[in-house]
């Protein structure tokens, strides 16, 4: 179905190329009316016939598999339910046949491999964590089915150690992958809502080897760090899939926080029990974790300054954070004082992530192979590491070598890389998981697109109602990668791949990825917020208590940082954006004064209750 004629834009301009930032607004907003119109389709039947009653707690609160989110259709976003598409489901054809062409591991080699270390600049590594941090909460297709494989043989020249490179089917919910057919429904290892899941694991019995069952806490030992776990090198945490150094400072951090807010609650309501203690620290961290993703990690990637109004405005509305702060909202307009706190609204389709969703957060270029440690107390380069000595296995080992106020450090001041061609980190495209499996995840990126029925490139724009690129030199404007992306597909720019489409995008001014990605993103970064009654109408003091939701409005990621890591004060404390690169130590941020470096007893308390 198309949308109609856009009398804002009767030109049939970009969003980005209008000249004023009015009109850049209006047409962002229309652009995502339109999507949520036009592009959320279900992916299961999550409505069934005998609907189960709701117990007291899954009324007040989220529950462990992720059900009750939606009183009324309680499996919606439920651990175990299907992901959900924003192409119409007759447009995600599976062509078995020709799942191996391109040869993904050519493209891989040609077009993904890191050459030279191509930096972001505007993002640094702990913003890479953080968002694998996220993803780790957001969605996970399970390992796969073991006796069942993808084969891909290596081509002369390719010293991959391992041939044929086999990668494990995804299991579909129902039936199986026919050649021809509509992909089957996959389903989501993880719950789909904004949960905190990464801390407190999905479903009751993960969630329940978290607690301590006192006090409303989760594990953490005397020394602020996580317990070690039955997996080699990684931490007991609610998601323990692709570990490494940046996701567990993470975890570490707000494990560290929820048994924080929990205590400042127990303080301000002493008769309350462990188990309604803990639920009140899942919403309170929950949602402070999507505020800090939604006004600082994604204006932070996204510097355009169209998008730091909206990305604002969807947590606090075009009023502004003050205007809420003083005054409140302002009725139910979502416009005015910001999705959190409006009404509920599932739009089109009942709530679930998308597949589309997963391929635009394909982000592994993010992540540099190269890392140097340097010491918070003298700034002193420490030693250098190759990322497959920090990840895995390994990562325990190494956390336990470093002060935690280094490796933030550390983290903080060095940049991501880019999402574009030729920086794909060549530690990921030769990864020993800890099973022993060997893999290729630039290979894997983009058979797992080809598999799940994700369209190509062309296809997928056009299904987003956006220009298809007739020629290889729209899509880049780089000739040399227009070049070689024309030799691997065989002049067929219809056949290009999403992953790489994407890739070689020139992104908007001021974007950190592609305006094609973005089109995905201010459909369901919004809609994460819009259909959860916790961030809508159950974004209240009743629900939250009044310390837990002055908690959330009042918090930043500087405040967490510096609540549980004080140390940290000379790095950060002057510094804007956390998640751009930080300044040398006893350097002055750009503009700034010098830092003046303070001493243990002259730091002030972060804690906002205190």
């Amino acid at each position: 179905m198309k949308p109609q004629l856009n009398p804002l834009n009767p030109l049939g301009l970009q969003w980005y190329e209008h000249p004023s930032l009015t009109l850049q607004l209006a047409n962002l907003s229309r652009e995502r009316n339109d999507l949520r119109e036009h592009n959320l389709f279900e992916g299961e039947d999550m409505r069934p016939d005998d609907t189960p009653e709701a117990t007291d707690e899954a009324i007040r609160a989220r529950t462990p598999e992720g059900d009750f989110n939606d009183l009324g259709c309680p499996h919606m976003g439920a651990k175990g339910t299907g992901f959900g598409r924003n192409v119409p489901i007759e447009k995600t054809v599976v062509d078995r046949k020709n799942l191996l062409n391109p040869d993904p591991r050519e493209i891989s080699r040609r077009l993904m491999a890191r050459d030279t270390f191509k930096p972001a600049g505007i993002l640094n590594a702990l913003g890479a964590a953080w968002l694998q941090f996220e993803n780790h909460n957001w969605f996970f297709h399970g390992n796969g089915d073991p006796t069942k494989f993808i084969s891909i043989p290596l081509q002369a020249g390719d010293d991959f150690p391992e041939n044929p490179m086999v990668i494990r089917d995804t299991i579909p919910m129902h039936g199986e992958i026919k050649d021809g057919c509509p992909a089957p429904v996959f389903a989501n290892a993880e719950t789909h809502w904004w949960d905190g899941s990464q801390i407190y694991g999905s479903g009751q019995e993960k969630q329940a080897g978290m607690r301590t069952f006192s006090g409303g806490k989760i594990k953490v030992d005397d020394n602020g760090r996580l317990f070690k776990s039955d997996i080699p090198g990684v931490d007991l945490t609610g998601m323990q899939e692709n570990y490494w150094f940046g996701p567990g400072l993470l975890h570490t951090l707000f494990s560290r926080e929820h048994n924080t807010v929990v205590e400042a609650i127990a303080k301000a309501h002493p008769d309350l029990s462990d188990q309604r203690l803990f639920e009140l620290g899942v919403l309170v961290v929950s949602a402070l974790i999507a505020k800090i993703h939604t006004v600082e990690w994604t204006p932070c990637v996204l510097r355009h300054p169209a998008l730091q109004i909206g990305m604002s405005a969807n947590w606090y509305g075009a009023l502004g954070e003050t205007f809420r702060d003083k005054v409140g909202r302002i009725g139910d307009s979502e416009a005015l004082s910001g999705i959190v706190g409006s009404a509920t609204d599932h739009h089109s389709a009942p709530f679930s992530l998308t597949e589309e969703f997963v391929s635009v957060y394909r982000m592994h270029p993010l992540i540099p192979d190269d890392w140097s440690f340097f010491s918070l107390e003298s700034g002193e380069h420490k030693f250098d590491k190759y990322f497959t000595d920090i990840q895995g296995m390994h990562t325990r080992d190494f956390m336990d070598s470093l002060q935690m106020g280094d490796m933030w450090y550390s983290i903080g001041k060095a940049s991501a890389g880019a999402v574009c061609l030729k920086n794909y980190p060549n530690s990921l495209r030769n990864l020993t998981r800890i099973d022993g499996q060997v893999t290729d995840l630039a290979t894997l990126d983009i058979v797992r697109d080809r598999e799940r029925g994700v369209p190509r490139y062309n296809d997928f724009r056009e299904a987003l109602r956006m220009p298809r690129r007739k020629k290889f030199t729209d899509i880049t404007p780089n000739k040399e990668w227009a070049k070689e992306i024309a030799e691997i597909y065989n002049g067929d720019v219809d056949a290009v791949d999403l992953q790489i489409g994407m890739q070689a995008e020139q992104p908007p001014k001021g974007f950190g990825f592609s305006d094609t990605a973005f089109r995905i993103f201010i459909l369901m970064a919004s809609r994460r917020l819009k259909s959860d009654r916790f961030f809508t109408k159950d974004f209240r003091p009743e629900v939250y208590t009044k310390t837990g939701f002055d908690w959330v409005n009042d918090n930043s990621m500087k405040d967490v940082l510096l609540r549980h890591y004080p140390e940290l004060e000379p790095v950060i404390g002057d510094v804007e954006r956390v998640f751009a690169p930080w300044h040398e130590l006893g350097a002055a941020e750009p503009g700034k004064k010098p830092l003046i470096v303070r001493t243990a007893d002259t730091v002030k308390s972060y804690l906002p209750f205190g």
